[in-house]
């Protein structure tokens, strides 16, 4: 064995080494490489076959004769005399290349399957098409579409993340990260609340609008533990720590029921339901609160109605004491209209003649009241009814008493 074939060695054992590739998967690259360096011989083999002993580094170069199945006939050593210089460039092109491949792939490997996971990241570049996160070996992705629209990433800022896709690229993995996922809550509880991470409690159902509310139904498998108490901790010391990471967004812990009414009562808090009524035929939940509960049980712009259809997949429709009421009274209900002539008309929903607005002033009460009815989507339906009653309404329920 000689000097060089020791210095090869011993510098192929440094990098493998130093980059965590094994001797063998060098070797193998470099065996290849000269296979192709060799066939650019104009008197090289149509087939061939290269061979690195591992022990002393010597290169040696076989022809090969297949037949028609491609096996092969004959072989005999066809090693160029001056392959060790050939070898030596090669070495260098193909270490470079190779390893660059192998740290892509080992990269890539780290992170694949991590979908669901939380990463921390330093901002490396914020701008209104992304955020670049440095995760130490890797770079990770935070399109706009998945930031939270207040939320300024400073740069060399920490900040946690939730994986949502690896991709394998030329230029190594590419991971697309989130803010507004709603996995991102889910494992902040996990890695805040040892009783999620062990399985005593569970995250059953979760509904999110990023930066502004969250709403999450817990259960507990052991009888013992408080799901609700356990997720918000002493004082809200745990749920306030999540609350921090995501910039002070609220988040709402309720506790989960196999029973459809308790879960959306559950659902709806801070609100206090007067009675639940479902129709399983049409998926709709009428919810009855009283008047002054209203406006909390809908919420700001709808948001607590919305989520709490997301949470319970049913679609629901709020009512108050007063406009339930109305509607069992069987007051007439429609709509102003303008007729033929430009003059507005009141048509009943059940059909009818129209009433015009002299007929309709003459002892006639007007009632608008809004009814708001949410879809597990969170689509936000307001609809607004306008009920009278008629001197005659009034006289049948004198008589009726």
């Amino acid at each position: 064995m000689t000097k060089t074939n020791y210095e090869f060695l011993d510098a192929l054992g440094a990098i493998a080494s130093e980059k965590g590739i094994s001797v063998e998967t060098l070797l193998d690259a470099l065996a290849n490489a000269l296979v192709a360096a060799y066939k650019r011989r104009p008197d090289a083999a149509e087939e061939a076959v290269v061979t690195i002993d591992p022990d002393n580094g010597e290169i040696r170069v076989y022809g090969q004769e297949l037949d028609n199945d491609g096996n092969v006939i004959r072989e005999w050593d066809d090693t160029p005399s001056d392959f060790g210089r050939i070898a030596a460039q090669t070495a260098k092109q193909v270490m470079k290349q190779r390893i660059g491949e192998v740290e892509r792939d080992m990269k890539y490997d780290e992170y694949a399957g991590r979908e669901g996971d939380i990463v921390t990241g330093i901002v490396q570049q914020a701008d209104t098409r992304y955020t670049l996160l440095d995760l130490g070996k890797v770079e990770a992705l935070m399109p706009q579409a998945e930031q939270i629209a207040y939320e300024k990433y400073a740069n060399a800022a920490r900040l946690k993340a939730y994986i949502v896709e690896v991709r394998k690229t030329a230029k190594g993995p590419q991971i697309v990260v989130s803010r507004t996922h709603p996995g991102l809550v889910k494992r902040l509880f996990e890695l805040e609340v040892p009783e999620i991470s062990s399985g005593v409690v569970e995250i059953k159902a979760m509904a999110r609008e990023p930066g502004h509310r969250t709403k999450m139904a817990v259960w507990s498998n052991d009888p013992a533990i408080d799901p609700v108490g356990a997720c918000v901790g002493a004082r809200g010391s745990r749920v306030r720590m999540i609350m921090n990471e995501l910039n002070g967004e609220r988040i709402d812990v309720v506790p989960y029921s196999d029973d459809t009414v308790q879960l959306i009562e559950n659902a709806l808090q801070p609100a206090k339901i007067r009675e639940v009524r479902l129709d399983e035929d049409s998926g709709t939940a009428t919810v009855i609160v009283n008047d002054f509960q209203l406006s909390l049980a809908i919420g700001k712009e709808g948001q607590n109605a919305r989520l709490a259809a997301r949470l319970t997949g049913w679609r629901i429709d709020i009512k108050s004491e007063t406009q339930l009421q109305e509607e069992e009274d069987g007051w007439a209900e429609g709509e102003w209209i303008e007729d033929e002539s430009g003059q507005q008309v009141w048509v009943p929903a059940e059909g009818g003649d129209a009433i015009s607005a002299t007929e309709w002033s003459e002892g006639t009460t007007i009632t608008d009241t809004i009814d708001v009815v949410v879809e597990p989507t969170g689509e936000v339906e307001v609809i607004e009814t306008i009920t009278i009653t008629t001197e005659e309404d009034v006289a049948d329920e004198g008589g009726a008493e």
